[in-house]
């Protein structure tokens, strides 16, 4: 399975150039304040796209994914499978979607450390191949342009147990790469670059 991966697009969705693939996601941002007509733009330019399957989850910019979720999850085109703290299996292959992060000024699905994101993290199951969360682990390809590690300590010691095939993020923009480490690859995928200027390419995994 060919698997293109993007993230941080924050409205910037049109200048995106996609490779051909068999599977597109996105690791959340689509929006830059999370409002519906900036969500309805995205759906139908995502909804088009030439992909057999669709998955997307929230980021922190999201904001009406979680202030007003009934009415922003309506909006999602049929094509396009939604996670959230949630599982789909393609293929053989299960793939879960979080898009919980640390606590950095009030945004969407931000929690504090400790239990408060603790009870977040040990949801992810222990099966799952595909792992999509909004931010990264701490220590990979987090590294903010101060080179401050801003991942989540919580998700790493959880990826350390549940050791997934793919690990799947973006929101610090600077971190975009990719990291082979022990069993698990991991993807920063954000688009944009820490001045929310679009410069980097989506990422091809072969799974």
């Amino acid at each position: 399975m060919k698997i293109v991966c993007i993230s941080d697009t924050h409205t910037k969705h049109q200048e995106v150039i996609l490779p051909k693939g068999d599977l597109l996601i996105h690791a959340g941002d689509v929006s830059w304040v999370g409002s519906e007509l900036q969500l309805i733009d995205f759906f139908k330019w995502f909804d088009k796209q030439d992909f057999k399957h669709k998955i997307f989850i929230a980021g922190n910019h999201d904001l009406m994914f979680e202030r007003n979720p009934k009415q922003a999850q309506s909006l999602i085109p049929k094509s396009i499978i939604y996670l959230e703290e949630s599982s789909v299996t393609i293929e053989g292959i299960k793939i879960y979607g979080t898009p919980i992060t640390p606590y950095f000024f009030n945004w969407a699905f931000n929690r504090y450390p400790g239990q408060d994101i603790e009870q977040h993290t040990q949801k992810i199951p222990n099966d799952t191949d595909i792992l999509i969360t909004h931010g990264p682990p701490y220590g990979i390809l987090d590294a903010n342009v101060k080179g401050e590690h801003c991942g989540c300590p919580s998700l790493l010691s959880k990826i350390q147990e549940v050791k997934p095939k793919l690990l799947i993020c973006g929101h610090i923009h600077e971190g975009y790469g990719r990291l082979q480490k022990e069993e698990s690859l991991y993807i920063n995928a954000s688009l944009l670059n820490h001045r929310y200027e679009y410069k980097n390419s989506p990422v091809v995994v072969e799974l």
